[in-house]
């Protein structure tokens, strides 16, 4: 679950400086925070009571990712030693998808009247609530153990997206500042995302919600608080009360798998009309039939297909993931509805590092395609362009990198 991955997440760390290297530099984090943190906080009405709580022995945390000490100019990442995608399959492993679908009904028992309370105010499914709580921090029973002060400094100073983390390391005092939680006592992930819906800190000032009434909105031990603001952050990101996320289909091979994306809409009766039909064999909803329907295949022709509706891009407002959104989807769907796993099979794909397919990605854009940047990460868009590269090429078109294709379009 999202533990483990964030685990793996902390793949590297700069190895530029010596032990006396990181002694200066830690003199130079505590001489930001005083001058340069302090005087943004105190514009904003940061106490400096509330300040010298927050960084009472904090330190710089050299553990996390991405860090670029003062004098280097990049982050040094470990090498890699073994593939980095594989099957997007493997997001959906049974332990994961299992654990969060069978705590996911205890938790729907449980808070069954703040569900049905936010879902009534939201128009969000209670089963969407519970399987982004669920994804997010195990309903509640991971331990979120980092000093979001620490992680938050630490990258403000010296990180890859500094400015960001210096943002959101404001928004954490004003937090603080205002009484929701004493500093000492907040809690994050290595990113720095708050409470058991793993919000950042601006996100948290603007979307957490008071579910249980007593005037706090306690993201961290409160259930019904948590319940409540993930409600409310799906409900303000343009959730479409009344309509499904999506469907898994079965697309014919005379529907090119490069219609896929969220610009490339019709009604769902449309996509009906070319032949597309949902795998348990039953009609989709009446409706559904007109409302935008999307074509979304995350491992092209190499894995289960569907057509989502505009509420699967609300989802990815959470996480900017297709796997993410997808996974929340399911396994919402298997604790309401008790829906087994999907129908369509994840080929064994991949056995590539993200730097091939960034060279595939520049490969295709000097072709002339929008493969939404070169980063190394196969998106809508780099999918299709390929499966566009393989039609332009006589080939059928399979919307996905392997690893054939990396000589073949960069050589």
């Amino acid at each position: 679950m999202r533990w483990l991955i964030l685990t793996l997440g902390l793949c590297y760390l700069s190895t530029s400086a010596t032990a006396q290297d990181r002694a200066a530099i830690e003199a130079q984090f505590q001489s930001w925070l005083k001058h340069t943190v302090w005087a943004r906080a105190k514009s904003e009405g940061i106490s400096k009571r509330t300040m010298n709580r927050a960084f009472n022995g904090v330190t710089l945390n050299w553990k996390l990712p991405d860090l670029v000490p003062p004098g280097t100019a990049k982050a040094v990442p470990k090498q890699q030693k073994q593939a980095e995608f594989g099957s997007p399959g493997r997001y959906f492993n049974a332990g994961s998808v299992q654990g969060a679908t069978s705590v996911g009904r205890k938790m729907a028992r449980r808070y069954s009247a703040t569900l049905s309370q936010v879902e009534s105010d939201t128009g969000v499914p209670a089963r969407i609530i519970l399987a982004i709580w669920g994804r997010e921090s195990g309903y509640g029973q991971v331990a979120i153990r980092h000093n979001a002060f620490q992680v938050l400094g630490t990258k403000g100073f010296m990180s890859t997206r500094s400015e960001y983390f210096t943002s959101e390391l404001i928004a954490a005092l004003k937090i603080a500042e205002a009484g929701h939680i004493p500093p000492d006592q907040m809690k994050s992930s290595w990113a720095g995302a708050l409470g058991q819906p793993q919000f950042m800190p601006s996100n948290y000032l603007t979307y957490a919600a008071d579910g249980n009434g007593d005037g706090r909105a306690d993201i961290w031990t409160s259930a019904e608080d948590t319940i409540s603001s993930i409600g409310n952050y799906l409900d303000q990101h343009g959730w479409v009360s009344g309509r499904d996320w999506g469907f898994e289909v079965t697309v014919p091979s005379s529907v090119s798998c490069t219609l896929e994306g969220p610009d490339q809409g019709r009604p769902i009766r449309d996509w009906a009309g070319l032949g597309i039909t949902r795998v348990s064999g039953k009609p989709f909803p009446k409706q559904e039939m007109q409302g935008q329907g999307f074509l979304m295949m995350p491992a092209g022709r190499n894995g289960p297909a569907f057509i989502v509706t505009p509420n699967f891009y609300v989802l990815k407002e959470y996480n900017k993931s297709d796997l993410y959104a997808l996974f929340v989807g399911h396994v919402g769907d298997r604790i309401e509805y008790g829906v087994q796993d999907f129908r369509g099979r994840w080929d064994k794909v991949g056995g590539l590092y993200r730097s091939d397919i960034a060279a595939m990605q520049r490969a295709l854009e000097q072709m002339g395609h929008d493969v939404g940047g070169a980063d190394g990460l196969p998106g809508f868009r780099t999918r299709r362009s390929i499966g566009r590269w393989q039609e332009a090429t006589n080939q059928s078109a399979t919307c996905f990198p392997q690893t054939h294709m990396v000589r073949a379009l960069t050589q």
